[in-house]
């Protein structure tokens, strides 16, 4: 049997045992009234003076950007280094949950929840917008390479593959697996402090996890805003393209209040009656437009596309990942570092989200699901609508072979106009984008709630219902507040909240790293591993 390993992971510590239970809630104190106080409070200054508010914003985001882009950059390099080795390391064979554990979900489920948590409406938005963005040098091309020419293409896919291929995939893993394995495998709330149990010890559960779990909260709610502001803004100019109903920031609002209403009907009903009922259903929305454009549109130029997507991906994956010595700062700063901040400002969410789905799956199958499939099925869906808008665009065929880029909203809906059934097409855009609003809310909601309540996850609804009513309110605020540049708010927010995040995910791999190498050797002197 070998030597006895005994388990330093062990605590006495029980989700929600300083829990204050007042007027039917759950709380967690003091994580769940500073965030909650915090979160208001932004609301209501954002929308009693938005032109500070956006100033404030505008503000924050240049000083960030210029003082820590190589920070996002290197870390953001970290986190994927780290997640290949698990793949290939002997801890990977660890199964979260315990070496007789089950998956709880089948397999077309697991990753259907993970990935419409995942990135949903950012697909939807940016998947034309961005390759077309850097060929025709909108706001900055990758290595500042000329616009419209061959090499602008080719990279104009590689660069945007990279900001939606391993990197951002890598940051949702390393939390996603740290959650899973310390709430599964060692019994702890299922909150972010758990993770840094190896190196806080019981002091997590004092005032120094108290501090991790605000941040958490903080950077996921606002992260969740910057997506549901995309989302209704593109969900807006869809409704307007086809129905002419305008998509001002009244069109907006009505929008987030809308999705936010049908959000709380899936939050009560549950995981396995909400989220997992519309994750299923959009996924499948998904692929059928995804296949429609693949033989509707210029098939053989797609099929084109996603070889050379694949392959100057590969090929500009380290010199994109390097901070330094670069002269493309405008694409760097306003593209790159914006995009780890997001995945950073998001990861509490879908990480925590995607840990809950994933009882039973080993190391190795886990981290291969999170990082390798989702890669290669974005790069399929990013060839699919980047390379045919790409391909109108060299045909001369179009409003943006025409005029280019003028509202990024739209222009995935320009590029369905020039393929059959245009009507239909955007409708199910717009169902899709609005699908994947209500899954993110949602799914958001119950991650936020299990911080909250100290890592329970059968607090009481009216606390899901309340963050679900935040998420909506910030980025309705954010919407209000940005004005005509509501887009340039909305990312201000999600560059501030993943910066102090960044570090703590850092400290948070550390810690995966020492709990698995820990519990493989428990596991070996059991006689439960080799």
């Amino acid at each position: 049997m070998g030597e006895v390993v005994k388990d330093e992971y062990q605590t006495d510590y029980v989700a929600g045992q300083d829990n204050i239970t007042r007027f039917g809630l759950d709380i967690h104190a003091p994580v769940f009234p500073i965030t909650a106080a915090l979160v208001v409070l932004f609301v209501v200054g954002t929308l009693m003076f938005p032109a500070q508010s956006k100033e404030l914003l505008d503000g924050m985001k240049g000083d960030i950007i210029a003082s820590f882009d190589w920070f996002f950059i290197l870390s953001a390099n970290v986190f994927v280094v780290v997640c290949l080795a698990l793949i290939f390391m002997p801890m990977g064979k660890i199964r979260l949950g315990g070496m007789d554990a089950k998956p709880e979900f089948t397999t077309l489920s697991w990753f259907a929840m993970l990935f419409a948590a995942g990135m949903g409406i950012g697909l939807m938005f940016w998947a034309v917008a961005e390759p077309v963005g850097y060929y025709t040098n909108w706001y900055g091309t990758p290595f500042n390479v000329e616009a419209n020419t061959p090499q602008a293409r080719d990279l104009a896919m590689g660069a945007t593959m990279y900001h939606w291929g391993l990197h951002p995939w890598a940051i949702y893993a390393v939390v996603a697996l740290s959650l899973a394995f310390f709430a599964f495998n060692k019994n702890m709330p299922l909150t972010i402090r758990s993770a840094f149990f190896p190196l806080l010890k019981d002091r997590v559960w004092g005032w120094p996890g108290h501090i991790i779990d605000i941040l958490a909260v903080l950077a996921t709610i606002f992260g969740l805003a910057t997506s549901l502001g995309f989302g209704a803004q593109q969900a807006a100019s869809g409704l307007n393209y086809l129905f002419d109903t305008g998509a001002g920031i009244n069109v907006q609002m009505s929008i987030i209040v809308g999705v936010t209403a049908i959000a709380l009907i899936s939050v009560l009903r549950g995981l396995d009656g909400g989220v997992k009922v519309l994750s299923n259903i959009n996924m499948s929305l998904a692929a059928l437009l995804l296949f429609f454009i693949l033989f509707a549109g210029p098939t053989m130029s797609i099929l084109e596309t996603l070889w050379v997507t694949s392959s100057t991906y590969v090929v500009n994956i380290v010199p994109l990942s390097n901070p330094f010595g670069r002269e493309d700062t405008t694409f760097f700063q306003g593209w790159t570092v914006f995009y780890w901040a997001w995945w950073i400002s998001w990861s509490p969410f879908v990480g925590m989200f995607i840990a809950r789905v994933s009882r039973g799956r080993t190391v190795r199958e886990f981290v291969t699901a999170v990082l390798i499939i989702p890669t290669a099925i974005t790069a399929v869906w990013m060839s699919g609508f980047g390379g045919t808008a790409l391909e109108q665009i060299q045909q001369g065929v179009g409003a943006l072979a025409e005029d280019g880029i003028t509202e990024v909203s739209l222009a995935m809906f320009q590029m369905l106009a020039n393929l059959p059934f245009t009507g239909i097409l955007s409708f199910v855009g717009i169902v899709l984008v609005l699908v994947f609003f209500v899954t993110s809310s949602d799914s958001g909601s119950l991650v936020i709630d299990s911080i909250t309540a100290g890592g329970k996850t059968d607090a009481p609804t009216a606390q899901r219902v309340f963050w679900a009513v935040m998420e909506g309110a910030i980025a309705a605020a954010l919407i209000f507040g940005g004005g005509d540049d509501a887009l340039g708010a909305i990312q201000a927010v999600a560059i501030s909240a993943g910066l102090p995040f960044t570090a703590i995910l850092l400290v948070m791999t550390w810690g995966l790293l020492k709990g698995l190498s820990h519990e493989r050797k428990l596991l070996i002197a059991r006689g439960e591993m080799t």
